[in-house]
């Protein structure tokens, strides 16, 4: 559908190096859907849920002889994550669509392209690996929840 888009924008990267051109567009993917992330998530409600949810996880240890009270701070937990679930849900509303179009793109090209990091020759596992390094980065750098 877009592939001529694609191929015109990041069609010779991949060319002179399939790996590299593989990095930048994770990287790329990565620091857009942080910069979404970061501007349609509720970043000072998020860091309050976040702590609610470590002080469940210090009662839940203090009272695991306590079955009756650790059941009660589980509900508790488990009500808090639920409500921490639903903010990051909007961020992906926004980036869900433009990386399933992407991913076809990237699929396509890498079907015929050869591909091999540290013995990995699946484009999707090697794109997974460096977008968890990504993202923990640039998460401390915009200071994410």
């Amino acid at each position: 559908m877009l592939d001529s888009f694609f191929n015109a924008i990041f069609g010779k990267l991949i060319q002179w190096n399939p790996l590299g051109g593989l990095i930048v567009l994770c990287f790329i993917l990565t620091l857009i859907i942080t910069i979404i992330y970061k501007y349609t998530s509720n970043q000072k409600a998020m860091k309050e849920l976040k702590d609610k949810l470590k002080e469940h996880q210090l009662e839940m240890k203090k009272f695991k002889n306590d079955t009756q009270k650790l059941m009660e701070i589980q509900k508790q937990a488990m009500d808090v994550n639920m409500k921490y679930m639903l903010h990051s849900f909007k961020p992906m509303l926004f980036t869900f669509i433009p990386i399933i179009i992407m991913f076809g793109w990237l699929r396509n090209v890498y079907e015929v392209t050869p591909i091999s990091f540290i013995g990995i020759t699946s484009w999707l596992w090697i794109y997974i690996i460096f977008s968890m390094i990504f993202s923990l980065g640039l998460r401390k750098i915009m200071r994410l929840v």
